[in-house]
C-alpha cells in the first residue's frame, strides 16, 4: 500500500531498519517561534546551526518485502516536500524509485527537529529540503553502509566487493543477489557510521531527474487521508463563535435556542469565544446561528483600514528605529543634485487556503491524548495541546496529515485552531473525541493576516542621475507582537519586517533602513514569502522608476548594480533572454501592452522574472509570465517548476484585486465571493527556466512570491505610463496619484 494506517507509523516495526524515536518529554522550548523566516539578518536560509549526524534509524524503514518507507519531519501541504525528501533518501540509498514510500514522522523535536530553526519540529521558511539535504544524504549513506556490512558478513565477503544498486544487494564475484529487506533486520543491529560517504554529484540517478510525486496517485483517486476525513469513535463536530471585533471579550451568552438544535449536545465558553458541539458539522452550524452572544467591545479595535492607513502614513514621515545600514546616508542625500521620494502601501491579506482549519483531539485510554491535523509546526502544536489539557508534551501523539494549503496559516504561534480543540475537550468533560471545523469566514474574519505595511523611500541622485543615497521605511505590525514569544525579540527589529530590504541585491554605498512597529490589534503572521512580498515589490518598482529617469534599459540598469551578486545577475540576464525583452509589444483594438522585470532574493533562492501584460480601460490581463531559478541543486526539476507555477498562480490574485479591508474594525471580506482567488481562465502563460548548480539546495516553496508583483506593475507602467504605489493594482487610483 502507498498510505499505511497512521496508527502503524507511531513506531516502526522492529523488523525494520528503522527503530523510532523517542518521544518528547519536555514542554514548549522557547526557540519554537523562531521560524518561518525569524533568522538573523544575512543568515543564509540553507545553513543548518549544526552538521547533522547519520540517523537511519529515525528516517528509514525497510520491511521484508523490500519497500522503503522514509518517515517525513515536516508538513506536506502541497509543495511536495514529501517526495523531495523521499528522493533525497533513495538517491544515497541507491534505492528502485518504485520502492519508495513515504509516511509522517511522529512529533519529537529530538530526532526530527528543523535544523534550520533549532530544537524545533516545524515547517516553514521555504527550509524544508535545504535544513533535510545534508541530514537524510547522510541516512541513507549509513543506511546503505549498513546494509552491506550485514551482507558481506552474512556471505563471508569483504565488504568493498558488495554493490548496491536500484534497490539490489550484489556481490558480482559470487553472484549473489538479494533485496534489502533480507538484510533489515542484520543491519538495524549494526553502528550507525558516523561519517557515511556521500555521492558524488555526477552519480546522482535521482536526484536532479523527474520522479513522480509519491502523493498524486492517492490524491487524485481521494485516497489521501486529510483532517477532515478523521471520524474517531464517538467523534462529536464543533464550531466557535468569535467575537466580531479584534479585541472583544465574551460578556454573556444564552444557549437556550442553540441546544433546541437537533443533534446539538453541549455549548460551552472557551477563551476564544462560544463553542456549539454537536452530532455532525450541519447541526453545529445551525446551533452556532442560533446562539445569543453579547460580547465587551470596551478594548476592541475599531479603526478602519483607511483610519490605520493615515496613521503608518504619519509615521513614515517620522524617522524610526535604525534596521540596517551602509555608509552614510544623510551626508549622501545632502550631497543629491535629486531626490525622489515614494510611499507604498500593501493591505492586510488572507490566506485563504482551499482547507479550512480543524483538527481532532482526544482522551486516550492510558490518560494521555492524541490529536490528527495538519500539524505544521509539531513542537509548539504538542506543548499547546498539553498545556492546555495539563499534561506533559510527551503525553500528546500527534498523528500528522496532509494539508489542503496553509501558505503559514496553520503555523500560527497560538496554534489557535488545534488549541480550541483541546480547549472544548476539556470544557465538554473529555467524555468524547473533539473535531474542530472552522468554516471559510471564521478564518477570513477572525483568523491571521499578511501584515497591512507602509513604506516610504527617498533616493538622492547625482549629476549623473545614479543613486547616490538610499532611505527607507517601513510601518507595521511585527508578526511576534501580542504573542507569547514578543519577549524574543531584544532589539526591536523583526526581520520577518524588514527582510528583503536589510541586504540589498544592489550595490548601494550609502544606505538606511529605519522601522516604526505599530500596535494595531489585527493578529498578523507570516504569508507565503513573508516580508518579502513588499519589500520585493518597493525595491523593484523603484529601480524600474530610477532606471527610467537615468534613460537606461531597466535590465542593463539593475545588471549596473549586481556586480556583487552574480547569482541574481545571471537569472536576470536568463529571465530577460528567454523572454526576449527589448522585442516589440504588439498593440491595437485599444488594448495596450508592455513588458516588465524583477529580480529578488529570498530564502536562499534568486529568481527573476519577466511579465507581459494587456491593458483595456482599467482592467490589467497578464498574458505571460518567464522565470529563470537558481535554488541550487535541483532536487526534483517538475516540482520546481510546480512551486513557481503554483506561486504565481497563489500571488496573482493579491496583485489584481485581493485585500483584506476594515469597517470600524470589523473584516469585510468572508469568502472567494469578495477574496477571489485566481481563476483558471486568468493564468498566464509561465515558463520556468532553472540554472544549473553544484551549490546546496535552497528553499522553494516561497521564492516565486516576490519578484511577480513589481514585474507586473513594472509592465503595467511599460504599457501606460503610470506607476503603481499600491497593491491591489487600481489603475483609475494610480491615474489619480
Amino acid at each position: 500500500m502507498l498510505f499505511r494506517p497512521l496508527t502503524d507509523l507511531s513506531r516502526p516495526s522492529r523488523r525494520s531498519l528503522l527503530k523510532g524515536g523517542a518521544a518528547l518529554t519536555g514542554a514548549l522550548i522557547v526557540g519554537a517561534a523562531t521560524g518561518f523566516g525569524a533568522r538573523r539578518a544575512g543568515a543564509a536560509a540553507d545553513a543548518p546551526e549544526f552538521d547533522p549526524p547519520a540517523r537511519p534509524d529515525a528516517f528509514i524503514r525497510i520491511d521484508a518485502d523490500d519497500t522503503v518507507t522514509v518517515l517525513i519531519k515536516h508538513l506536506d501541504m502541497g509543495q511536495g516536500i514529501a517526495t523531495g525528501l523521499t528522493t533525497i533518501v533513495a538517491e544515497e540509498l541507491d534505492a528502485d524509485w518504485e520502492q519508495m514510500r513515504f509516511a509522517f514522522a511522529p512529533a519529537d523535536h529530538r530526532l526530527y527537529n528543523n535544523l534550520s530553526f533549532g530544537p524545533v519540529q516545524g515547517t516553514g521558511a521555504s527550509t524544508g529540503i535545504p535544513n533535510s539535504w545534508m541530514q537524510l544524504r547522510k541516512a541513507g549513506a549509513a543506511a546503505r553502509a549498513m546494509l552491506i556490512g550485514a551482507a558481506a558478513q552474512e556471505w563471508g565477503v569483504a565488504p568493498g566487493d558488495v554493490i548496491v544498486t536500484k534497490g539490489r544487494i550484489r556481490h558480482p564475484g559470487s553472484g549473489r543477489e538479494t533485496g534489502f529487506g533480507a538484510f533489515a533486520a542484520a543491519a538495524a543491529a549494526r553502528a550507525i557510521p558516523a561519517d557515511p560517504i556521500l555521492k558524488t554529484r555526477a552519480d546522482f540517478v535521482h536526484v536532479g531527474k523527474h520522479r513522480p510525486r509519491l502523493d498524486g496517485a492517492a490524491k487524485a483517486r481521494g485516497e489521501a487521508v486529510y483532517s477532515l476525513d478523521i471520524r474517531r469513535p464517538g467523534q462529536l463536530t464543533a464550531m466557535v463563535a468569535h467575537p466580531p471585533r479584534f479585541g472583544a471579550r465574551l460578556a454573556g451568552f444564552d444557549d437556550t435556542s442553540a441546544r433546541a438544535v437537533p443533534g446539538v449536545v453541549d455549548v460551552v465558553a472557551i477563551p476564544t469565544g462560544v463553542a456549539v458541539v454537536a452530532r455532525d458539522t450541519w447541526s453545529a452550524m445551525k446551533g452556532r446561528e442560533a446562539l445569543q452572544v453579547r460580547w465587551d467591545e470596551s478594548r476592541a479595535e475599531t479603526r478602519s483600514s483607511d483610519d490605520l492607513r493615515a496613521e503608518f502614513h504619519a509615521l513614515g514621515l517620522e524617522p524610526g528605529r535604525r534596521a540596517a545600514f551602509r555608509g552614510d546616508a544623510n551626508a549622501g542625500m545632502r550631497n543629491a543634485v535629486r531626490i525622489i521620494e515614494a510611499a507604498y502601501d500593501f493591505p492586510y491579506l488572507a490566506h485563504a487556503a482551499m482547507e479550512p482549519l480543524n483538527g481532532v483531539v482526544e482522551r486516550k485510554a492510558d490518560g494521555g491524548y492524541a490529536a490528527w491535523g495538519a500539524f505544521q509546526m509539531q513542537t509548539l502544536d504538542q506543548a499547546v495541546i498539553a498545556r492546555i489539557m495539563g499534561v506533559t508534551a510527551d503525553r500528546v501523539t500527534l498523528n500528522t496529515l496532509f494539508a489542503g494549503g496553509s501558505f503559514g496559516r496553520r503555523g500560527a504561534t497560538t496554534s489557535d485552531w488545534i488549541a480550541e480543540a483541546a480547549h472544548i475537550l476539556k470544557a465538554t468533560g473529555e467524555r468524547a473525541p473533539i473535531h474542530l471545523v472552522w468554516t471559510r469566514e471564521d478564518d477570513m474574519r477572525a483568523g491571521y493576516y499578511r501584515p497591512m505595511v507602509h513604506h516610504r523611500v527617498l533616493v538622492g541622485l547625482g549629476a549623473d542621475n545614479l543613486p547616490r543615497s538610499w532611505v527607507q521605511r517601513i510601518v507595521g505590525k511585527p508578526i511576534l507582537a501580542g504573542s507569547p514569544f514578543e519577549a524574543m525579540d531584544f532589539s526591536g527589529i523583526e526581520h520577518q519586517m524588514v527582510e528583503g530590504a536589510d541586504d540589498p541585491i544592489y550595490a548601494l554605498d550609502d544606505f538606511r533602513l529605519e522601522v516604526h512597529n505599530t500596535r494595531e490589534q489585527v493578529p498578523v503572521l507570516w504569508w507565503r514569502s513573508v516580508g518579502h512580498t513588499h519589500t520585493a515589490q518597493v525595491t523593484e518598482t523603484m529601480m524600474d522608476e530610477l532606471a527610467a529617469i537615468a534613460g537606461a534599459d531597466p535590465v542593463a540598469y539593475r545588471l549596473y548594480f549586481l556586480g556583487q551578486s552574480p547569482r541574481d545577475a545571471t537569472v536576470l540576464r536568463l529571465a530577460a533572454d528567454r523572454s526576449g525583452w527589448g522585442g516589440e509589444m504588439p498593440m491595437g483594438d485599444g488594448i495596450r501592452r508592455g513588458r516588465g522585470v524583477a529580480v529578488h532574493r529570498s530564502f536562499g533562492s534568486h529568481v527573476a522574472m519577466v511579465a507581459e501584460v494587456a491593458v483595456e480601460g482599467d482592467d490589467v490581463r497578464v498574458e505571460r509570465i518567464v522565470a529563470a531559478v537558481d535554488c541550487g541543486i535541483v532536487i526534483n526539476p517538475d516540482n520546481v517548476r510546480a512551486q513557481v507555477e503554483g506561486a504565481i498562480g497563489f500571488a496573482l490574485s493579491s496583485v489584481l484585486r485581493n485585500a483584506v479591508s476594515l469597517d470600524e474594525g470589523r473584516v469585510v471580506e468572508g469568502n472567494f465571493d469578495t477574496f477571489q482567488p485566481t481563476r483558471f481562465s486568468e493564468m498566464p502563460r509561465v515558463e520556468v527556466h532553472l540554472v544549473a548548480s553544484d551549490a546546496p539546495p535552497t528553499g522553494m516553496g516561497e521564492p516565486g512570491v516576490p519578484p511577480l508583483a513589481p514585474a507586473i506593475c513594472n509592465a503595467v507602467h511599460a504599457a501606460t505610463g503610470l506607476r503603481i504605489r499600491a497593491l491591489p493594482i487600481d489603475l483609475s487610483r494610480a491615474r489619480g496619484a
